[in-house]
């Protein structure tokens, strides 16, 4: 699964540097993730990154990006070359 923000985004700026896989920039409005890029953090972390420092809580699952954890370490693996 992809994260996605949502609009309640406050664009705080905080989110983006904590991606690992540079997944997340700014959007027209809001910040915004690219789901081809996102793990959820699986292979770097235990918990995504940007949900634990969102103070808005606007970064939830996105339901049409339904992944495993084995999808998502694949990609991972794609992402980092390993």
């Amino acid at each position: 699964m992809a994260l996605i923000i949502t609009d309640e985004c406050i664009n705080c700026d905080v989110c983006e540097p904590e991606c690992p896989n540079e997944a997340i920039s700014a959007g027209d409005e809001i910040y915004i993730i690219d789901p081809n890029k996102c793990t959820e953090c699986v292979g770097h972390y235990n918990e995504p990154q940007c949900q634990q420092v969102c103070p808005v809580d606007c970064i939830p699952v996105d339901p049409k990006h339904i992944e495993t954890e084995a999808q998502l370490m694949e990609r991972y693996h794609q992402l980092t070359g390993q």
